[in-house]
């Protein structure tokens, strides 16, 4: 017998649904298909949000780091559902119970060293947010690379090429990145990634500073460093913000920079020249 016409649809449509990977099968919801009508899962800013990890456990107050909250509320309700984090702690303020959790959640999936150094890593985070968040503006350090003799990553990289265009000039490093313990005097700074010491010799004081403004101007929390304040040479230390390599000293001075301090121990004012305060992500869209 010939089905009516509106009833051979009806059949065919059933047996669209039920064929594995169709688009509204079980298969497909379990492969990650979009539904129609599904609600899309919400977004977290990574960049937002590391931002908020080097900032917030740095503050004397419970200030938070425009525009990373929603994102950072989505990452802590998350390590509370893992029962790393207690509910108390879920208000958007990337502090250092945050950060302790999110170490925690980075050593449980087997990471050590600076993978778990509570800087959101984009594999875990994107783990964290399985069926939960997706990732957006993501940042990655790279690939460890040699320049001028010294280690550096990929990010690193391309922010000392263009800081040495907007000079005009070549710039030599005493240190770069990936070194535990090579220098006392760094206090554990370049034992991750995103930090270098750039030589200053033959330099007077303006250029000196021209190259620190620079470094600056592209990503880095830059400054002059003199034989006064510590047990060096003249130099120019930068630390690349937002390199989820950063050692936890290096966090620290990142955070700080943004406060408007020095980066040192003594957490003194801020001794270097004045520039709108950028990521290289956001320099690069500037």
């Amino acid at each position: 017998m010939k089905l009516p016409s509106y009833a051979a649809a009806v059949v065919t449509a059933t047996l669209l649904t039920s064929l594995p990977g169709t688009a509204g099968s079980p298969a497909a919801r379990a492969a990650g298909g979009q539904v129609p009508g599904a609600q899309a899962l919400p977004s977290v800013n990574m960049e937002a949000t590391v931002k908020a990890a080097q900032i917030d456990p740095r503050r004397a107050d419970d200030t938070l780091t425009p525009g990373a909250k929603a994102s950072v509320l989505l990452v802590e309700q998350a390590l509370r559902d893992r029962n790393l984090l207690d509910a108390a702690w879920v208000d958007g303020y990337f502090g250092t119970t945050t950060t302790a959790a999110y170490a925690k959640y980075q050593k449980s999936l087997g990471y050590t060293g600076l993978a778990a150094n509570g800087l959101p890593g984009r594999t875990s985070l994107a783990k964290l947010g399985t069926g939960r968040f997706t990732v957006a503006d993501v940042i990655e350090p790279g690939a460890r690379v040699s320049t001028g003799g010294a280690v550096v990553n990929t990010r690193t990289q391309s922010m000392l090429a263009e800081a040495k265009r907007l000079l005009g000039r070549d710039l030599a490093l005493d240190q770069g990145s990936y070194n535990p313990g090579g220098d006392p005097t760094s206090a554990g700074t370049h034992d991750g990634g995103g930090v270098v010491d750039v030589s200053v010799q033959g330099m007077d004081s303006a250029t000196r500073t021209t190259v620190a403004r620079a470094l600056r101007r592209v990503g880095f929390a830059a400054w002059v460093r003199s034989p006064s304040q510590g047990d060096w040479p003249w130099h120019i230390h930068a630390a690349a913000i937002n390199d989820t390599d950063l050692s936890s000293q290096a966090q620290h001075q990142t955070g700080d920079y943004y406060l408007g301090l020095n980066g040192l121990s003594g957490r003194g004012p801020d001794d270097g020249p004045k520039v709108t305060i950028r990521t290289w992500e956001e320099y690069q869209r500037s």
